[in-house]
C-alpha cells in the first residue's frame, strides 16, 4: 500500500524506508573539513508539533510552519511570540498539513497547504487574501510541499512532491505554465522533491530528497548541475531535505537523517559545513528540514524532532585538523 501526503514526507525525512543502518562518519573526529562558524543567538519553541519551514519577512518577523498543528506562528526578531493563524480544514484560511512557506517581495505569504492539495495566499498578519489548486497528474493528487516566487518574471514555482516535478504558474493570475522534470533519475528527473529556493538570479535548487542530491535549474527550467550525491562523507546526502542561498550564492543544505548542514558554492563544490562557534567541530542538529538564511546572515535552522526553530549568526571559517 502506497504511502502518501504528510506521512510520506515525514518517514522519508526521517529516513525510515531504508532498512539499513550506516556509520555516520560525521560523529567521528573531523579532519580536513572547512567549517562556517556560527553563534547560537537563541531558540524558537511554542508548543510546535513537527514544525516543517521557516520563512523571515523584511522587517524581520519570522513565520513557522507548525504542520501537525496546522498553523502558521508568528514571532518577533527576538523570537518572542505575536499570533498565529490557521486551523484544520479545507475552508479558507484552514490548513491540512502545511509544509512549506516563502514570502514575495509585496510582503505576502504563500503556504504549501499539502493535504488541501493548493497553495493558499496571506498577508503578513494572516489575513487570507487568495488561493490556488495544484491540480493533480494522471489521477495522482498533488502533493504541493514548497513554493518560491519569481518576482522579475512574474513566476511562482510549486513543488509536487508525489508527482515529482516543480509546477510553473503566473504568479499574477495564477494561470498554469508549465512543469519542470518528470519521474526518474537523470537530470530534469526527480524523486520526491521537497524544498526550493531561488538564488538573486532566480536560479532553482530543488532538493532531490531519494535521488539524495540538490538540482539546480535555470529560470527556463534548464539543467544546470546536481550539488552533492548519496553518500555519508563531506559533499554527500543521506537525506537532503532544506535548501537557502546566501547574498554569496553559497548554498545550504540541510540533511535531515545525518543532522547537518553543508554549505557549497553556486556550482556544487563543497565549502564547508556548519559548526560551532570556538570549538571547530562539526555541529549536530536533530532533524534539520526547513532553512532559511535572512538579510543579517542569520541562519535559522528547523530541528523537526527537536519541535524548534534554533537560529544563528552566521560567522567566519576555520578547519578542523586532527
Amino acid at each position: 500500500m502506497k504511502t502518501t501526503g504528510y506521512l510520506a514526507n515525514i518517514m522519508r525525512a526521517y529516513g525510515i524506508y531504508l532498512s539499513i543502518l550506516i556509520p555516520v562518519f560525521w560523529d567521528s573526529p573531523a579532519y580536513g573539513i572547512k567549517i562556517t562558524m556560527v553563534t547560537h543567538l537563541f531558540d524558537i519553541q511554542h508548543d510546535f508539533n513537527t514544525p516543517s519551514d521557516v520563512a523571515v519577512s523584511q522587517d524581520g518577523k519570522i513565520f513557522v510552519v507548525d504542520g501537525v498543528n496546522n498553523k502558521i506562528k508568528i514571532f518577533n526578531h527576538n523570537g518572542d511570540y505575536i499570533s498565529s493563524f490557521g486551523s484544520k480544514g479545507s475552508d479558507k484560511g484552514e490548513f491540512t498539513y502545511p509544509l512549506g512557506i516563502a514570502i514575495d517581495a509585496s510582503n505576502r505569504l504563500f503556504i504549501a497547504d499539502s493535504g488541501n492539495h493548493r497553495v493558499q495566499v496571506f498577508d503578513l498578519e494572516g489575513a487570507y487574501l487568495s488561493e490556488f489548486r495544484i491540480p493533480d497528474n494522471k489521477g495522482e493528487l498533488a502533493d504541493p510541499t514548497d513554493v518560491a516566487m519569481d518576482m522579475s518574471r512574474n513566476r511562482c514555482y510549486v513543488v509536487d512532491n508525489d508527482n515529482h516535478y516543480i509546477q510553473v504558474y503566473n504568479l499574477s493570475t495564477r494561470r498554469f505554465l508549465e512543469p519542470y522534470g518528470s519521474q526518474g533519475n537523470d537530470k530534469r528527473n526527480f524523486q520526491y522533491p521537497f524544498f526550493i529556493a531561488l538564488d538573486k538570479d532566480n536560479y532553482l535548487y530543488i532538493t532531490d530528497v531519494i535521488n539524495t542530491r540538490v538540482q539546480v535549474l535555470n529560470p527556463d527550467g534548464l539543467f544546470v548541475t546536481f550539488i552533492g550525491g548519496w553518500g555519508v562523507e563531506k559533499g554527500e546526502f543521506f537525506r537532503p531535505k532544506g535548501v537557502a542561498v546566501d547574498k554569496n550564492n553559497h548554498v545550504y543544505v540541510s540533511d535531515s537523517y545525518m543532522g547537518v548542514i553543508q554549505v557549497f558554492d553556486a556550482h556544487g563544490a563543497f565549502l564547508s559545513a556548519i559548526g560551532d562557534a570556538g570549538q571547530a567541530k562539526v555541529k549536530k542538529f536533530k532533524t534539520p528540514v526547513g532553512i532559511f538564511i535572512d538579510s543579517k546572515s542569520r541562519l535559522y535552522v528547523v530541528e523537526m524532532y527537536a519541535h524548534k526553530v534554533s537560529v544563528y549568526a552566521i560567522g567566519g571559517e576555520k578547519t578542523k585538523t586532527r
